[in-house]
């Protein structure tokens, strides 16, 4: 991601400042759905993008930004390409696993890569290879940042206590925490355990798998504020310095969705939002991973 960007960001602790706002490509399969998105996104500033090995996107995701950078005047270094070590590959498979999306995506490099859940595909979550697992492709991936392959290494859906276990055994510290993140789970442990290890503490699922944008404190903050409740939903994250990827491949709403930079929200109507903090996981849960 090149200095020189305008897009608002967070500064990483390996240097490198990471977009506020990305688009989220999870459930984006067809070819031309990926361009269509990617095209309307770099329209309307976005310059970030997280994908992953199970979205089986990777290739279109590729292929479509080495078209569409010069139709904006961009160059690779313009954009933040996110991707994450599919549970498939947790382990010895690591090295295969992130050497195929760099060469999924080429692009060269990759900009922020995740280990995408703590557990392994094919063992049930008690077993205690997972640890094990873990830490193996933790020590790959620090592997390929070491090489530049890997800009910045992080993980996705770790618990309070599996960031502890990395923190503790890593040489390299992971730049970011991707997890589930809205007002309906604040997920205030996790986050003061990034705040203590210079985590970035990243949100997905903003939008609560789209429930929450019918929700009547979401809907009565939106129509005070003259936003869509989506917007009010994605405010409240980066207004706290947390970024997000919302994913949409309807180039209106991936608009609609950018306009997050251009109001602020109360202290009031930001403590209401808060204040619907229940515990509510609408995606995966990871808490029983050991």
């Amino acid at each position: 991601m090149s200095s020189s960007s305008t897009a608002p960001s967070v500064l990483l602790n390996t240097g490198v400042q990471m977009p506020l706002l990305g688009l989220g490509t999870y459930k984006l399969c067809r070819p031309e759905d990926v361009y269509r998105a990617v095209d309307a996104s770099l329209a309307c500033g976005y310059r970030a993008f997280d994908s992953a090995a199970v979205y089986r996107n990777e290739v279109d995701l590729g292929r479509a930004l080495r078209e569409l950078l010069p139709k904006y005047g961009l160059t690779r270094e313009d954009v933040f390409i996110t991707s994450k070590l599919g549970p498939k590959d947790q382990g010895e498979k690591a090295m295969e696993g992130a050497l195929h999306s760099l060469s999924q995506l080429d692009l060269g490099y990759i900009d922020l890569y995740l280990i995408h859940w703590p557990g392994t595909q094919g063992l049930v979550v008690t077993d205690q290879r997972n640890p094990g697992n873990r830490a193996q492709s933790w020590a790959t991936l620090e592997e390929l940042h070491a090489q530049g392959k890997l800009k910045a290494i992080g993980v996705s859906n770790y618990t309070p206590a599996h960031m502890r276990e990395l923190i503790q055994s890593c040489k390299v510290p992971p730049a970011v925490l991707q997890v589930e993140f809205h007002p309906q789970l604040c997920q205030a442990e996790l986050r003061s355990v990034c705040e203590e290890y210079r985590v970035c503490f990243q949100a997905y699922s903003s939008l609560g798998k789209g429930e929450l944008v019918t929700d009547p404190v979401v809907m009565e903050v939106a129509k005070n504020c003259e936003r869509t409740p989506a917007q009010v939903l994605l405010r409240w994250a980066v207004q706290q310095g947390v970024p997000v990827i919302p994913k949409s491949s309807n180039p209106d709403r991936i608009k609609d969705n950018a306009r997050l930079f251009d109001f602020t929200l109360s202290d009031t109507d930001m403590n209401r939002l808060s204040a619907l903090d229940c515990g509510h996981k609408y995606c995966w849960d990871p808490s029983e991973v050991v």
